[in-house]
């Protein structure tokens, strides 16, 4: 029994009976001008459906805040019509929602007579002008079907709250088009986190690294002088993570705030002075103008500067590494070398390898990474467009 009347304790039911209820305010002012056409309001919804585009975002509006309250994802659309087949649906929806405000202010109105009626019926009066109610004289019978017009009405309101919600969610829901985009919405927001943490990876990854190879050439020097230069890379490429690390954690906390001030290929001046300060022999060129390289292409090539700086360093040491940035034909071509460490097959590689190959791709490019000539290679090319 309390589940039967648990609608009645939810303000939905109450948000949906207004929502059906509206329609019929239009109906009951055209009554007053023309009693003799009322069905010139359903009539007139049909250009006004097919016509108007932002039609369907008012309707969608109202559905989301009056038949689902409180659902962050109800199914319905707010976006004005972008096709016919939306204006269709949206007028479809519209003649729907005006038939079962007929249906729902039928029911609140004559079920609640009909009630009152029959209670008084069976108190002794003889009801007037109530065509569902043909008494000719009071029985106290008519007691016992005083409850049904009530349990009549409450079926009606809460079925019909329940129809025109599901009638809704199919009439004007997300068309294909709008599937799509959602869709696309999701997996870039997938594919930021995924972005995300390998940005967290590298950055994280790359001050470790140096303050490891920094604290032990420190260590292996003994050389006071040194020992300060070494603490200040220390210094200054943790200050570099931590503000990585607050950014990214900035962006995860607020999924939908926008990702910005990344550091570019116009920042790599910081992962160079880190590299020489870690004892490595960098030898850098730039050639062409970078500041017209698109910002998640050049956001990209300073990942994987990074992360092939970082390989040098946790495989090969401090060893003389050769840079060579240029933006020329449409890419932006980035290769780093440095010689193979004695003893060490494959030096200069590691995990981030994959981690490089798969930045490309995302962009529509290639990276090649392995032995050339006694050397350790990193050779990426990323279109422009």
């Amino acid at each position: 029994m309390a589940r039967f009347l648990r609608p009645l304790l939810r303000g939905t039911t109450y948000t949906r009976l207004l929502h059906l209820w509206v329609p019929m305010l239009i109906v009951s002012v055209w009554l007053f001008i023309d009693p003799a056409t009322p069905w010139v309001p359903a009539l007139a919804l049909v250009p006004v459906g097919l016509l108007i585009p932002g039609v369907r975002r008012g309707e969608g509006v109202q559905a989301h805040l009056l038949l689902t309250p409180g659902e962050e994802d109800s199914g319905i659309s707010t976006a004005p019509s972008a096709t016919w087949r939306d204006r269709f649906r949206t007028m479809l929806w519209l003649e729907t929602r005006m038939a079962l405000s007929a249906a729902v202010c039928f029911a609140t109105a004559w079920l609640s007579f009909l009630a009152v009626d029959l209670t008084g019926a069976a108190l002794g009066h003889v009801p007037t002008g109530n065509p569902l109610l043909p008494v000719s004289e009071p029985r106290w019978v008519y007691a016992l079907l005083a409850p049904l017009p009530v349990i009549a009405l409450y079926a009606a309101v809460v079925g019909l709250g329940e129809l025109g919600t599901a009638l809704a969610r199919r009439l004007l829901g997300p068309s294909p088009a709008e599937r799509i985009a959602a869709l696309e919405e999701r997996t870039e927001l997938l594919l930021e986190r995924t972005r995300i943490a390998r940005e967290l990876h590298d950055s994280i990854g790359h001050a470790l690294t140096v303050a490891v190879v920094q604290a032990g050439a420190a260590r292996a020097a003994g050389d006071p002088a040194f020992t300060e230069r070494a603490l200040d890379a220390i210094e200054e490429t943790g200050r570099a993570a931590l503000e990585d690390l607050e950014r990214v954690l900035g962006v995860l906390r607020e999924a939908q705030r926008p990702v910005s001030s990344r550091p570019t290929l116009t920042d790599a001046d910081r992962l160079l002075e880190s590299a020489r300060a870690s004892g490595a022999k960098v030898d850098a060129e730039f050639s062409g103008p970078l500041e017209v390289v698109p910002g998640p292409v050049s956001r990209e090539g300073y990942r994987i500067l990074q992360e092939s700086l970082t390989n040098v360093l946790r495989h090969a040491g401090p060893v003389p590494v050769q840079v060579r940035v240029r933006v020329d034909g449409g890419a932006l071509a980035l290769e780093v070398r440095n010689p193979l460490a004695a003893g060490v097959p494959g030096a200069g590689g590691g995990s981030g390898l994959r981690g490089i190959r798969e930045r490309a791709a995302l962009l529509g490019g290639r990276a090649l990474t392995g032995p050339d000539e006694g050397d350790w290679q990193v050779h990426a090319e990323l279109p422009l467009r």
